[in-house]
């Protein structure tokens, strides 16, 4: 790849305009794309110390309410209490999260290198340079993407359906109170509910969008807070800090009796949460200043989430006592186990559940914004797929609307999120399969480029403003390593003995999906898909 197709850094008065935030559509212009989207996330207000924050919150702010540890955290909280209890959730939290975050640092420096909507599967392309295969590899990268995107819209909203079926459970007496219990088909509609609403705000101007996006990281960040304080000081019973630290659950009903195994799937609780963050990228087109905001929007992101989530944790955990009793089905919240730790730990004090399910609203709240945002992405990596013609009617797909938002793509994405949960209604074996590809289908897409990034263009890649100097090679290396591991650990069975009903179908859906992604290469794009093109007139 000659230097004229990496970054460009200016010079002179030309920098000095780049420090204003006046220099990103000349940059858009240098890697092939006419600007189309507006740059709107963040106030012009003409306090250069106060802009700059600003722009560096709103980009922030959408992969953090991506990220969203309440989502995460609140999801599978029983599966971390099942697999090793509190222990695997305290120590192996640290350890996912320091991992993903040399993921983060390898994909926020080829960010600023190429700051495009596009994201993921335009650094494969520019990063393979000239080579022949590097139209496959922007092909599989984007398809990676965008297929993980969906499946964690579809994962996020169904999981908000799925807490509030819980909600009216506990509201109306509990599973041991003749509770009401929505069934399959009202979980499938609360379902379409969400994403229809989540569909109507993301067709709102990008300045709204950037409104809610600051809005759902504050109540993200004070939602934590709030929790880890109130639920274990609320508790009459609270466990010791031996217990949180040291106790380590071996009794999980899935025939599993290796420690290492049980550490290693309680580990899958911290590395679903820790995903998403690639928001930032996407988010480029509309943010100012973008090859430093987009980097900072990613590291920050999983940065504060990683010390945020770790606090979560603990006060929650400290609020555990009978790990037995909160995973059985028995119990009022119908085995969602950190719904029951809110309950009980009002319930205890006051005689009442409410302060529980009040503080599961905050928690469906924090997931409400979780997949807005992830909707937001999701369009505007459906609009620069589009735009380079990868996707079927493409043309349809990356038309903005006199408001500047890919209107088409918004739709496309939550019709999309919706038609991934239907097999839900036949088997969640099924419906477990197809969101799996969320955690994995995205870090094989984050990965793709930085393997490029340490091996094809180890020499020649010419870094944007944030990089990671000599140290880029060796981060890029250990994030690498990382997503092979965990795209084995993932794939390992949850349940012993191993039956249709209990095997982990992880990679049958992801070795499905490179299934298709190759052979619509082998069979069709390959003679067509150009990889990124411009749209420069002229």
């Amino acid at each position: 790849m000659e230097g004229r197709h990496g970054y460009s850094p200016l010079a002179g008065d030309e920098a000095a305009v780049i420090r204003c935030g006046e220099g990103d559509e000349a940059k858009l212009r240098l890697l092939g794309y006419k600007p189309q989207l507006k740059r709107d996330l963040s106030n012009d207000v003409c306090t250069c110390c106060y802009l700059r924050a600003r722009r560096l919150v709103s980009n922030f702010a959408v992969s953090f309410s991506i990220v969203s540890v309440m989502t995460g955290v609140t999801t599978l909280f029983g599966m971390g209490l099942q697999f090793g209890g509190p222990a695997t959730m305290v120590y192996g939290w640290p350890i996912a999260g320091g991992f993903t975050l040399a993921v983060g640092l390898a994909m926020a420096e080829i960010c600023s290198a190429y700051p495009t909507s596009g994201g993921l599967y335009f650094w494969s392309a520019r990063l393979c340079g000239h080579r022949r295969w590097g139209r496959f590899a922007s092909w599989l990268t984007g398809w990676f993407n965008i297929v993980g995107q969906w499946a964690v819209t579809t994962s996020v909203d169904f999981s908000l359906a799925q807490l509030i079926q819980v909600i009216i459970l506990l509201s109306t007496g509990g599973k041991n109170g003749g509770g009401y219990l929505a069934s399959k088909y009202v979980v499938i509609a609360f379902h379409a509910a969400i994403l229809l609403s989540h569909a109507v705000i993301n067709s709102l101007s990008i300045t709204w969008m950037s409104f809610f996006g600051q809005f759902a990281a504050a109540w993200n960040m004070l939602g934590v807070f709030v929790l880890m304080i109130a639920v274990p000081t609320v508790a009459t019973e609270r466990a010791s800090a031996k217990f949180v630290f040291t106790h380590f659950n071996t009794d999980n009903n899935a025939g599993i009796h290796s420690n290492l195994y049980i550490f290693v799937l309680g580990l899958l609780m911290s590395q679903y949460t820790l995903t998403g963050y690639d928001a930032s990228a996407h988010m480029t087109e509309e943010t100012k200043n973008a090859d430093r905001n987009g980097p900072i929007g990613i590291i920050s992101a999983i940065g504060i989430s990683i010390l945020v989530g770790w606090g979560y944790i603990l006060g929650i955990t400290f609020a555990v006592k009978d790990v037995p009793y909160l995973l059985s089905p028995d119990n009022d919240a119908g085995g969602y186990a950190i719904a029951e730790v809110f309950y009980l730990a009002f319930k205890s004090r006051y005689g009442s559940g409410v302060g529980g399910i009040i503080c599961l609203g905050i928690v469906a709240v924090a997931i409400y914004f979780c997949g807005m945002s992830s909707v937001t992405s999701n369009s505007r990596m459906a609009y620069a797929f589009s735009r380079d013609g990868a996707m079927p009617f493409s043309s349809v797909w990356h038309k903005v609307n006199e408001q500047e938002v890919p209107i088409n793509a918004v739709w496309l994405s939550a019709f999309i999120a919706l038609c991934m949960a239907l097999p839900s209604l036949g088997s969640l074996v099924a419906f477990q399969a197809m969101v799996s590809i969320a955690t994995i289908g995205l870090y094989i897409s984050y990965a793709l480029p930085i393997l490029f990034r340490v091996t094809l263009a180890r020499k020649h890649f010419v870094p944007g403003p944030f990089n990671l100097g000599r140290y880029g090679v060796l981060v890029g290396c250990v994030a690498v390593l990382w997503v092979a591991t965990i795209t084995v650990l993932f794939s390992l069975p949850v349940t012993y003995p191993v039956t249709k009903d209990t095997l982990n179908y992880t990679p049958v859906a992801v070795g499905g999906l490179f299934f298709l992604v190759l052979a619509s290469w082998v069979l069709s794009a390959r003679h067509w898909f150009k990889g990124p093109v411009t749209n420069l007139d002229g």
